[in-house]
């Protein structure tokens, strides 16, 4: 039987023919994006948002425009607008059309509000890489909201594109545009990488790893039940956030520290006896391709046992064994779970990211270095996501999904998750 990864090679060279130049294959990972926004009910997309704020009048919207624009045109993913054809997941190679919006705000709108209102109005047809402006008044600053749609980025493209930007910006307004061959080669790089992609994943489907990650995962339940009924609270956003910053020290918190500590907050969240689904992205980009931007990082599946279960120890020998096993794609792993019976659908109820500051550049306009900020509040999903952050100190965030998770039992959630990833 032709493994999932194989079908979909065949239906993609059956509808492209001619057009494999303008209709590109996707990845495992930027096929799970396209499924879960098959599945949500308003055809809202995975968006990714970096905020930055400046001074006022340092950003000159129109100059930001031309560099996002030269930006877009230099890379294939962040011009073309991914789509479901006759069945089959693709991106769809266009020309980059990237606007700078600059929303007013309303009578007693905060900026937060303003740009939450502004990404919550995201039209899943239009572009992938779009900028929003709002002015805070109080603080006489510009908020610049840099977002993209999660099918055509991952962790990993985040840093180059925010170099890249600041970059841009700074070349002069008359310097030529993007020449055709420079396009037409990057093009190129990007198919010979998502080819690559697909052909790691092709050979990582085999009878033995379906197997196991059927008995890997078998536990897992269609969603862990919420601890009590719990209803976003009138005049609030949809999502709660925390964040706390903690000692670092040698060496930092290993991955499987950091899944302990998640199991530690499931616990808090979903009382004792419960395998929970904890989704993480891994991997990168195959060995001996450009490093496009793009999105490659597979989301593997960690089962978080909730009762006096495993231990760290344990936990970092499962997850070397996942490891093994890491280039399988997502669908694959939720069909080879659902064919041994299991009830779980491929819902996640929480999410682990985890970065190196050394690995994030600020972004620089014209010399202007901009404040990375946060804007709390926006739509999040699943139940809870942990974001982690290690460098000279530890930065932890957890955001939760209000309709799912009452505040005071997240916050009890964050407190059991921090106080694990203490020294």
């Amino acid at each position: 039987m032709l493994s999932i990864t194989s079908q979909y090679l065949a239906r993609h060279r059956r509808l492209t023919g001619d057009r494999s130049d303008t209709l590109l294959p996707v990845t495992g990972a930027q096929r799970r994006f396209l499924l879960m926004r098959s599945l949500d009910p308003s055809g809202r997309p995975d968006v990714v948002p970096m905020f930055f704020a400046f001074p006022s009048g340092t950003i000159d919207p129109e100059r930001l425009r031309a560099a996002a624009s030269r930006l877009a045109a230099r890379h294939t993913a962040l011009r073309s607008r991914p789509a479901v054809v006759r069945g089959t997941p693709v991106l769809r190679v266009a020309d980059p059309d990237v606007a700078v919006t600059r929303s007013a705000l309303v009578p007693g709108e905060s900026p937060a509000d303003g740009l939450r209102r502004a990404l919550a109005a995201w039209d899943a047809q239009g572009p992938p890489l779009r900028l929003f402006l709002v002015r805070d008044e109080e603080r006489a600053e510009d908020i610049l909201a840099v977002a993209l749609d999660h099918a055509v980025c991952d962790g990993r493209s985040l840093a180059r594109i925010v170099e890249e930007l600041g970059a841009a910006y700074g070349e002069e307004a008359t310097e030529p545009p993007v020449e055709p061959g420079e396009t037409e080669a990057e093009l190129a790089a990007y198919q010979d990488a998502v080819l690559r992609q697909l052909a790691a994943e092709e050979r990582a489907e085999t009878p033995e790893a379906a197997a196991y990650w059927a008995d890997r995962l078998r536990a897992l339940q269609a969603h862990a039940p919420a601890p009590r009924p719990a209803r976003v609270p009138e005049g609030t956003w949809p999502s709660g956030a925390a964040q706390a910053r903690l000692p670092a020290y040698d060496g930092g918190v290993s991955f499987p520290g950091l899944l302990d500590a998640c199991r530690s907050a499931a616990r808090e969240l979903y009382g004792p006896g419960h395998a929970v689904p904890l989704g993480y992205p891994w991997g990168g980009r195959p060995t001996g391709t450009a490093p496009v931007v793009g999105c490659f990082l597979n989301t593997l599946v960690f089962p978080a046992y909730t009762g006096d279960g495993p231990g760290p120890e344990v936990t970092a020998d499962a997850w070397w064994d996942d490891l093994d096993r890491a280039d399988v794609p997502f669908d694959a792993v939720v069909a080879a779970v659902r064919a041994a019976g299991s009830a779980w659908t491929g819902g996640l109820d929480g999410l682990l990211t985890v970065d190196d500051d050394s690995r994030r550049p600020p972004l620089v306009l014209a010399g202007v270095e901009g404040r990375e900020v946060h804007v709390d509040g926006r739509p999040v999903r699943g139940p809870f996501a942990v974001s982690v952050t290690q460098g000279a100190e530890i930065r932890v965030r957890m955001v939760w999904d209000r309709a799912v998770l009452d505040d005071e039992t997240a916050h009890r959630a964050f407190d059991a998750l921090t106080h694990t990833l203490r020294p």
